[in-house]
């Protein structure tokens, strides 16, 4: 009992966090539903205001709600590691579920990484991220932007920075699943790249066993050479593994090159049936893809010394709210 209590107790701080303004137990019943655990408005303020009184979440306003505070966030952090492990593989599923993009009519909802540029540094931000955007290293060149106060998919940008959307990898997962084909996330990793093509991995983490997106890791971690790749041909970008049926290859490579009139261009490599690609070894009838990572521009600026704040697979976006990165 005490379990389930802590489990709800976490679902709902993961939230709180991810929302990044007050809300109600409207809205937060319906965010846990999506990560399929059902619980009545009634049930959800009960649970809030055990949180109140442990100093998890504060109360700002009956019709404001309530927000995250530093111990709740701090909870969250240290949270069990049972409680974490496989909540990257579950993202990535919730996320392919909720696309709904066709990019045939070029409509529909697609998965978007989130990521926040202090306000006075977002142009130079924005100067360092063009080279990467221009070679290709992201999964595609549309983006959105947002000032405070406006939103990005579910997010609230907050004051004094900026909201940037890109497009993330798992927009390929959606499209394929709505079309009757299983893409199989393995992980997600450096790429070394050697004379402008992938050469292998060099880190790894796989899906089912993190917490954290392997591309907030990595760029956290400094671990990228994205700038030294797009200006020599030489360096360390995010990638990720993924695993198709063999007998769908066929189709796979029409819904790519649909998403490629679409402006979405994920596909770095793929091998042959059953054939390791860039030394990974590959399950029998099946096809290994190498997909860029949708936040290796960010990483550049990154590499720049500009800090910058990631939420990768962070929330949906409509199609039409993005537009090309050099209209921004």
């Amino acid at each position: 009992m005490l379990q389930e209590i802590e489990k709800k107790t976490l679902l709902m701080l993961r939230v709180l966090r991810e929302v990044r303004r007050p809300v109600g137990a409207r809205m937060i019943a319906r965010q846990m539903s999506d990560s399929g655990v059902h619980l009545s408005e009634r049930a959800v303020r009960y649970h809030l205001k055990l949180m109140d009184e442990r100093g998890l979440t504060q109360l700002i306003g009956r019709r404001d709600g309530r927000i995250i505070t530093d111990v709740g966030i701090d909870e969250l952090d240290n949270a069990r590691v049972r409680d974490k492990i496989g909540f990257t593989i579950s993202r990535i599923e919730s996320l392919a579920y909720k696309t709904t993009f066709h990019p045939g009519k070029r409509e529909g909802l697609l998965p978007v990484n989130i990521s926040l540029f202090r306000a006075n540094r977002f142009e130079t931000a924005r100067e360092a991220m063009q080279p990467a955007f221009a070679a290709g290293m992201g999964v595609s060149n549309l983006v959105a932007v947002a000032q405070a106060g406006q939103r990005l998919g579910n997010m609230i940008v907050p004051e004094g920075m900026v909201g940037f959307a890109t497009v993330c990898s798992i927009v390929i997962n959606g499209v394929l699943l709505k079309n009757g084909v299983p893409m199989d996330s393995k992980f997600g990793g450096i790429l070394q790249i050697k004379n402008g093509k992938p050469m292998r991995f060099v880190e790894i983490i796989y899906y089912s066993g993190s917490s954290l997106d392997p591309s907030e890791a990595f760029i956290r971690g400094n671990m990228t050479s994205v700038q030294s790749a797009v200006e020599q041909g030489e360096g360390k970008i995010l990638a990720n593994f993924r695993e198709i049926p063999a007998i769908s290859l066929e189709q796979v490579e029409t819904l790519i090159d649909d998403l490629k009139r679409a402006g979405i261009d994920g596909m770095l490599s793929r091998g042959m049936i059953s054939e390791p690609v860039c030394q990974i070894p590959v399950d029998m009838n099946k096809v290994g893809i190498i997909l860029r990572g949708g936040l290796n521009p960010v990483a550049c600026a990154q590499e720049t010394g500009i800090e910058v704040e990631n939420w990768a697979m962070s929330t949906v976006m409509s199609y039409s709210d993005l537009k090309p990165f050099d209209e921004t």
